[in-house]
């Protein structure tokens, strides 16, 4: 049984994800009052740190679709982990630890194929995200083990790198930030197909530092020339081994985007309610306007950077999904024995998918030229 149902019945942590709870909401409230951020009643709230986890926002139904999705994705995440350790796979790197974050997002984006649905630019850390939009567990297990039924890779890339052309999730690829700047480009359709869709960029604390990503709010925030993009930051406060502290001459990563008139917050990603309502706030915003919006989501780092350093669970992060599961129990939002059914029922299910897995073939030495060029032309240059 997952350690997040053996302690399900656990206290709530009162110890934020990030300073002390006064620090990080002084800082939500300075980024909000100077950057244009929403103003309904539930963004002031949340802009004063006074809604943690507030079951009232957000309908039931809401609220047990984000909890199911956050469970599925630990319970894969966890599987992925245990794979790479029996040595069915070379390499593991994923989001375990936000779910709180990546789940509401998969749930808002308009997902379809084309400019006249929401464009994905994601990093590696996107596995709640994709679970949220209708992937199939098996379809990430595929990929981790590097077989040809992988559907996002043919089995020749790393682990939870996706790529799902039917929803407008481009290739996840392994160099930092690079999305900042591919996420301009499909932005830039879209402002022209005038449909309300928008470009979704996310990327890590760390990778902010890249050009690319200072690029990237220089041209989406031209006068005249802005673009549908919601940017966004995921601050685990790591960047591999490296602390954030130090790294970064701003308060918070946000007032970079403030300075170039982008509205931007500061939330708590452990939230997930408040992940929500503040995604759902700004997609609407970017929708209406076709201006972009900037998100910095506090998240934690609950198995380390990747399998490079072990993937151990680090008890001492914020573990949104295991506060979340106690708190609905201490409501009555959901019951224990359906809490360890619904855990049951996809550990089972990652477990016997792995098993499938194992019988299914690897790639071919020659599918290595494959899809390299548009339409899968032949990129051999034997056969030139």
């Amino acid at each position: 049984m997952s350690k997040s149902t053996s302690n399900s019945k656990a206290k709530l942590s009162k110890k934020p994800p990030v300073k002390s709870a006064k620090a990080k909401a002084s800082a939500v409230k300075a980024v909000a009052a100077k950057s244009g951020a929403a103003k309904s009643e539930t963004s002031k709230a949340i802009a004063k740190n006074l809604l943690p986890l507030d079951f009232k926002l957000l309908s039931k139904e809401v609220i047990l679709q984000i909890y199911e999705n956050m469970v599925k994705s630990r319970a894969l995440e966890e599987r992925l982990i245990k794979i790479y350790k029996v040595g069915d796979a070379f390499f593991w790197i994923g989001g375990p630890g936000e779910e709180a974050w990546g789940v509401p997002l998969g749930m808002l984006a308009r997902k379809g194929r084309g400019p006249d649905y929401d464009y994905l630019h994601l990093h590696y850390r996107c596995t709640p995200t994709l679970i949220a939009m209708g992937m199939e567990l098996i379809d990430s297990i595929r990929l981790i083990m590097n077989r040809a039924t992988d559907p996002s890779t043919g089995g020749r890339n790393f682990s939870n790198h996706y790529c799902f052309p039917e929803w407008n999730v481009l290739p996840v690829t392994s160099p930092i930030e690079v999305q900042y700047i591919t996420a301009l480009g499909t932005a830039h359709v879209q402002k022209r197909q005038g449909a309300g869709a928008i470009s979704i960029v996310t990327g890590g604390d760390a990778g902010s530092a890249e050009g690319d990503f200072a690029s990237c709010l220089v041209w989406a925030s031209r006068k005249g020339h802005e673009l549908p993009m919601l940017i966004t930051t995921q601050n685990n406060l790591w960047g591999i081994s490296t602390g954030y502290e130090g790294q970064h001459g701003e308060t918070n990563i946000a007032d970079r985007a403030r300075g170039f008139n982008i509205r931007s917050q500061v939330i708590n990603g452990n939230d997930p309610i408040e992940s929500y309502i503040v995604i759902k706030e700004s997609m609407e915003y970017i929708r209406k306007t076709g201006k972009p919006a900037f998100i910095e989501a506090f998240v934690s780092r609950l198995f380390g950077h990747s399998s490079a350093t072990g993937a151990n669970y680090i008890s001492h992060e914020k573990d949104c999904l295991k506060e979340l599961e106690a708190r609905m129990l201490k409501h009555g939002l959901v019951k224990e024995s359906a809490v360890k059914e619904l855990w049951t029922r996809f550990e089972t299910e990652a477990a016997n998918a792995q098993q499938i897995v194992k019988g299914e073939p690897p790639p071919t030495a020659e599918s290595v030229w494959d899809h390299v060029y548009v339409g899968s032309e032949n990129a051999d240059w034997r056969k030139f």
